[in-house]
């Protein structure tokens, strides 16, 4: 996709206006991947041609209306959608907020409408999907840095540990300063036996 140029699926039950809008997309520069007629079909589309956006109707023939569509679409992680509709009733409107769409048009609208708001979903949509991607990345690269690498470098005398960079720490420490935990010292059973039977003294427990 050029920046300006996108796959658009529409998603109109009125075929003259369906055709007329697919020239206006074309005329604009965009691809039109597919037109559905009703919500059922639009949501398999959307699914299957992974459009870079829907242009959908909220009043659609059949069981499924548009806000119902663009909700099944949403949480499929498909592509944005803006809806396009003759009437602006608010209850429609309140109910059409809650599927998160990227635009809200009103028919009849103009050439220069229909450019402004497609700019502005696609815009909003990347931003969001780079913000989402850099929010993964951070997350994971905090876990990369909290975890011990699977092989350690430990002096089999004093128990020292080297790091990246070849500086060598008490393990304590390094396993602190990477992980946040605190190690406390005391005697496992086997050791405290051994020393008490050594006759070395009575060790002290903690």
């Amino acid at each position: 996709m050029t920046p300006a140029s996108a796959r658009i699926l529409i998603v109109e039950d009125e075929q003259i206006i369906a055709l007329d809008l697919s020239d206006t997309l074309a005329d604009l520069g965009h691809v039109v991947v597919g037109v559905a007629g009703r919500g059922e079909e639009a949501v398999t589309m959307a699914r299957s041609l992974s459009p870079d956006l829907v242009l959908m109707d909220i009043h659609l023939s059949g069981d499924m209306d548009g806000v119902t569509a663009a909700e099944t679409i949403r949480r499929g992680g498909g592509a944005p959608v803006v809806f396009i509709t003759a009437y602006d009733d608010a209850p429609m409107v309140q109910r059409a907020k809650l599927s998160e769409p990227y635009g809200y048009l009103l028919k009849p609208f103009n050439v220069r409408e229909l450019r402004v708001i497609i700019e502005m979903a696609l815009f909003h949509h990347r931003m969001q999907t780079e913000r989402e991607a850099l929010t993964r990345q951070l997350r994971e690269a905090l876990q990369e840095v909290t975890q011990l690498k699977a092989l350690l470098h430990m002096c089999a005398y004093c128990r020292r540990v080297a790091d990246d960079n070849g500086n060598w720490e008490r393990f304590e420490s390094f396993l602190q300063r990477r992980t946040g935990a605190q190690v406390s010292h005391g005697m496992c059973p086997e050791c405290y036996a051994r020393v008490k039977a050594s006759g070395l003294g009575e060790p002290e427990k903690r």
